[in-house]
């Protein structure tokens, strides 16, 4: 049910690393998006699905047609280990979508907050605008009316009252937050001609404040090189806890991501928290190899007319901030790199609570992202 906006000042958003009820996901079938069927991509979903059950709901959302195929592969048979758990926690929400990406196409959650500001109350969501990254200016695919769609959609289906802020587009991979009322952000992503190009800078932050129970938002310029999402925040830094953030980090001073990198860094650097903490930054190195589109993964695809497709040898915005943290875990991408381990030593390290657990993702990034891009939180 839609509710008054003016009653969003009571909310807030709360930071990924507090109590979950549930995550949301989207099974991947555009085959835009995922080579060959998604044979491979729905092999990892799988694997993300069943290891988020193990400590939390988690909804997977798919179309009519692909349910008994969702269902063969997301649950247990009997006789393996945890499959009373995993099966008890997956539920499937039949709702069509145009692709597969539930960190921007779902709802943003809020919670309310008690009478001496702790998020103590009901949680309600938040619906904006989605135009597949950039709408007619630069989107990444020409119909996207299911997907905009999605976030009332699934506050109905999950009993979820909504506030309604369309037509402002903002993905949930743009931003990142403390849960105090802090956000990031990154300039040239919520600053870009495709999205809310009537908007100056304050207009913007006006919105994300009386939407999201933001009281200070830090603008870092830049994201991930070659990010096709105009650098989304959540594959170049993260908070890991309040006033720590991870910074996806090379020493390589060649490396076009050095500089955008240093750009972040000497922001964050400088910067506070709402409540005046200063911000620690943790560098998280990105790949030591680029991460490339093969031969074989473009023989693989089925582009429509007007989609963004892949080129041979592009780079991909290969990155281990865009981790996601469900109750007790952190799923962690990976990519068979020299870099890889250091990235769990590090995260393991801030995050000393969770079982940090490696994820190879390859196959999810051939599709434009990665393991917290297809991912969205409900919160306790």
């Amino acid at each position: 049910m839609k509710k008054d906006k003016k009653e969003t000042v009571l909310y807030r958003m709360p930071a990924e690393f507090s109590k979950h009820k549930g995550t949301i996901m989207i099974w991947p079938v555009r085959p835009g998006s995922w080579p060959n069927g998604g044979v491979m991509a729905k092999k990892v979903f799988t694997e993300i699905a069943r290891h988020i059950a193990r400590h939390e709901i988690l909804y997977m959302v798919v179309s009519k047609d692909y349910e008994k195929e969702a269902r063969e592969q997301l649950y247990l048979a009997e006789n393996e280990a945890d499959y009373k758990l995993i099966n008890s926690n997956i539920e499937l929400v039949i709702a069509d979508t145009n692709d597969a990406w539930a960190r921007d196409t779902s709802p943003i959650f809020v919670k309310k907050l008690d009478d001496k500001g702790k998020l103590n109350g009901e949680v309600r969501g938040v619906n904006f605008s989605f135009n597949a990254w950039g709408g007619e200016y630069d989107g990444l695919y020409v119909h996207w009316e299911e997907d905009d769609k999605l976030a009332i959609n699934l506050c109905d289906s999950l009993g979820y009252d909504y506030f309604d802020y369309a037509p402002f587009v903002l993905e949930g991979g743009s931003i990142h937050t403390d849960g105090k009322g802090t956000l990031i952000a990154t300039e040239s992503c919520l600053l870009s001609p495709g999205r809310n190009p009537k908007l100056n800078k304050k207009d913007i932050e006006d919105v994300l404040k009386d939407a999201l129970g933001i009281k200070k938002i830090i603008w870092i310029p830049y994201g991930i090189y070659n990010d096709e999402t105009n650098e989304h925040v959540d594959n170049v830094c993260a908070f890991t806890s309040e006033a720590n953030v991870v910074l996806a980090w090379t020493d390589d001073e060649t490396d076009p991501q050095y500089a955008m990198s240093k750009a972040d860094l000497d922001v964050l650097e400088k910067e506070t928290d709402c409540d005046g903490l200063p911000i620690k930054v943790h560098k998280l190195l990105i790949p030591k190899n680029p991460v490339t589109i093969k031969e074989e993964d473009l023989e693989g695809y089925e582009f429509e007319e007007g989609e963004d497709e892949r080129e041979l040898g592009e780079r991909l915005a290969a990155s281990y901030a865009n981790f996601y943290i469900a109750n007790g875990i952190a799923l962690v991408p990976q990519f068979g790199d020299d870099n890889d381990a250091k990235a769990i030593a590090l995260l393991q390290e801030l995050m000393p609570e969770r079982e940090v657990i490696g994820i190879y993702a390859r196959d999810i990034i051939v599709g434009g992202g990665n393991i917290h891009c297809i991912t969205m939180q409900i919160p306790e």
